[in-house]
């Protein structure tokens, strides 16, 4: 049976063979299971030391996976790792956007005056001759093999990329149409090829049912993310990917692409907590639209140590160090100063396609150590019993905040204003207190 080689990075959408200082409660969130065909990277990266960690949600048969992703380097046995599946859900946990809310206060109680409050951190198998003879028939040079967990790797090179994909087909992988065309720009740049397939002995004796993820630690000028390989493989489609990047000294954002943050701080219905998959899938695809589909999307930048509110709690340095955080043994001072780490979680969520982002992604570290998250707001009204003269100027602002949370839905999602209307039901025009004396005498 041949394989289908999946010529992405790390992309598990097309896996299938049928080829997401506040005080305030939190209620939900958006996060990575959201969005179809969409897949999952952490990238560590400090001055020119990079560690990736590469998630794989394949569905199909075991013996069709494979994985091919350009590197800088020929890495040797102890550049590679295998990860835990369960930090990246972590990270995914922990950096979702998020749904807040808050209840009204009885506004016939009286106002008490408080302080603001304030913000608290909380194989060694080779490859045979036989192997490395054909690919170099081809141009193509077997740089080192190993065994790693349940996968058996390749680094390879190659001289043309035509001669790449005869050899990976002759081999016995099923690869997308246009390979060669995909693989060609990183051939020119001289760059290797990490390619990974399932050992099906090994991974039977480990016992796990999932693949886990695949780590590469490397050194490299340039900050990027291969992305092209990716396209070859889907239907011609959007595809999503979102990047779990940490950083010792600021946010990362893109240098060859706009780089947006999601709108956030909004105040939305309160129907949006029944639904709010479906509202913040909304709200992405139309931010992306409304910037020509071209740009990154900023999802949550904070420094690791703590969070307000918490979607999830923050990692712990342990968990980070597996992840790759290599800095956190040389600074231990930093890490109990002020409650926080030095390390900068940014979340970004890009959509692309070939005719959008025609180039790799590429990255550069700032300073910023501004927090930021997606963030909507739910207000509750106060429901009691409401018997003095504030109840009536109460109501008039209640209405007054649900027209104004209609027209932010609107705004955010594309929604028609008469489906936020049908949706939001009695809640959409509330009811204005009656003066008392209009009941006296009925």
């Amino acid at each position: 049976m041949s394989r289908a080689l999946l010529l992405a990075f790390a992309l598990t959408f097309a896996a299938a063979p049928s080829a997401r200082a506040f005080c305030g409660f939190f209620v939900g969130k958006a996060d990575a299971q959201l969005f179809n065909k969409s897949s999952q990277v952490a990238l560590v990266r400090d001055g020119d030391r990079t560690v990736l960690t590469m998630s794989n949600d394949y569905k199909g048969p075991l013996s069709e996976f494979a994985l091919v992703v350009p590197v800088p380097s020929v890495l040797t046995r102890e550049q590679i790792h295998i990860g835990d599946r369960k930090l990246l859900e972590r990270l995914d946990a922990y950096s979702s956007p998020r749904l807040v809310e808050y209840t009204d206060p009885d506004p016939c109680m009286p106002r008490r005056s408080y302080l603001p409050m304030a913000a608290s951190p909380m194989a060694a198998g080779v490859a045979g001759g036989r192997l490395r003879e054909e690919a170099k028939a081809k141009g193509v040079t077997v740089e080192a093999a190993y065994t790693v967990g349940e996968y058996d790797i390749l680094l390879l090179s190659a001289k043309e990329s035509e001669g790449l994909e005869a050899w990976l087909r002759e081999s016995g992988y099923r690869i997308p149409a246009h390979a060669a065309r995909a693989l060609a720009p990183y051939i020119r740049q001289d760059m290797k090829f990490f390619v990974a397939k399932v050992n099906l002995k090994e991974q039977k004796a480990a016992g796990f049912q999932e693949l886990r993820p695949l780590q590469i630690a490397y050194e490299s000028p340039r900050f990027m993310l291969p992305i092209r390989l990716g396209m070859a493989n889907g239907d011609g489609g959007p595809q999503d990917l979102i990047i779990y990047a940490m950083t010792r000294n600021g946010r990362i954002e893109s240098s060859n692409y706009q780089t947006v943050r999601i709108p956030s701080d909004a105040d939305v219905p309160e129907f949006v907590q029944q639904d709010f998959g479906s509202f913040y899938k909304a709200t992405f695809s139309r931010t992306w639209e409304q910037n020509g589909r071209r740009a990154i999307l900023t999802e949550y930048a904070w420094n690791m140590g703590w969070c307000d509110p918490c979607a999830a709690q923050p990692l712990d340095a342990r968990e980070m160090r597996e992840l790759g955080v290599f800095w956190l043994d040389q600074d231990p001072v930093a890490m109990g100063r002020g409650g926080g780490m030095p390390v900068m979680l940014t979340r970004l969520h890009v959509r692309y396609d070939a005719q959008h982002f025609p180039e790799d992604l590429m990255f550069q570290e700032t300073g910023d150590q501004q927090n930021f998250q997606g963030r909507y707001v739910l207000h509750h009204p106060f429901r009691g019993e409401m018997k003095c003269e504030a109840a009536a100027q109460y109501f008039t602002s209640l209405r007054d905040r649900r027209r104004q949370e209609a027209s932010t839905l609107a705004s955010l999602t594309g929604w028609s204003a008469s489906t936020i209307q049908t949706r939001m039901g009695p809640d959409a025009i509330p009811a204005v207190a009656e003066p008392w004396w209009k009941r006296l005498w009925k």
